[in-house]
């Protein structure tokens, strides 16, 4: 199989947008001053002036997803984002997190001498009370569980990257462009809340290909009272999901006691 060669013209950003955050332009801002220009979009199921102005704004293709109104799912959201991109790479941005300047020029470097790329991530600090943080406890272990990841032989063994997802989700969701041509049909499947992407890198593991990892810092993940995550780790969804997922890698009682110990360190997601 022959080396894959990838430029600018390869890769979108397709911000997801719902409602009207008050974080989504600077968002916009980050994705559009990379030292690489690629493409980019906004996808959304809630429709508003404030996001068609934005789009207008900074010159960028703007996407309803109508059938939102009959399937209310984050997974139908993701997949419509994705479609909406003509291009072989796809990041979803999310609408509160911020993209540093050299994003997509490491991953697309990163992509460049791959045989059947699958996904790429890069590490990620996180943005709390307007600071950003990357020297934190939760960061930390996963960038421990991501190690075995790190030399490029590596990123094409299912073994191991399973091996990974067997102890948590240490991929940043937002930090993670896709190679849809080499993945299922469907990428994300409705039901999950908070472990959608995690469901998605199981699925992915089992796939020939790889997981690229860029070990750089480059995507910072925005914490707040009102983000999606922050609100499942406070009800009892994502715990029953985590637990589900920890089973399809473990029997049910030493999932148990893994859940037990994931659930404590996410909960530092909390301000």
């Amino acid at each position: 199989m022959s080396r894959q060669v990838f430029t600018a013209k390869d890769h979108t950003f397709t911000i997801c947008a719902y409602g009207e955050s008050e974080y989504i332009e600077e968002c916009i801002q980050s994705v559009t001053s990379q030292s690489l220009q690629t493409n980019v979009i906004l996808c959304t199921s809630t429709p508003s002036e404030f996001l068609e102005g934005l789009a207008k704004k900074y010159d960028i293709p703007y996407f309803v997803n109508d059938e939102r109104k009959f399937n209310s799912d984050i997974a139908t959201d993701w997949n419509f984002a994705i479609s909406c991109a003509e291009t072989r790479l796809v990041t979803i941005a999310h609408q509160d997190d911020l993209y540093k300047r050299d994003f997509a020029k490491k991953v697309v470097e990163h992509f460049n001498g791959t045989k059947r790329p699958l996904i790429a991530y890069t590490d990620y600090a996180e943005l709390r009370n307007g600071v950003e943080v990357s020297d934190i406890k939760n960061l930390n272990i996963k960038r421990i569980m991501l190690f075995p990841l790190r030399p490029r032989f590596m990123w094409a063994s299912r073994f191991m990257r399973r091996r990974m997802l067997s102890f948590g989700s240490a991929i940043c969701c937002p930090s993670v462009t896709y190679v849809p041509e080499n993945l299922t049909n469907q990428l994300f499947i409705p039901g999950y809340k908070g472990g959608i992407d995690w469901q998605a890198w199981e699925r992915f593991s089992k796939l020939k290909g790889e997981f690229v990892f860029v070990n750089d810092i480059l995507m910072v993940h925005r914490i707040h009272d009102d983000s999606e995550t922050t609100a499942l780790i406070n009800g009892n969804t994502r715990t029953q999901e985590d637990f589900e997922m920890f089973c399809k890698f473990w029997p049910k009682p030493i999932a148990r006691i893994i859940e037990h110990f994931y659930k404590n360190s996410e909960e530092s997601n909390n301000l």
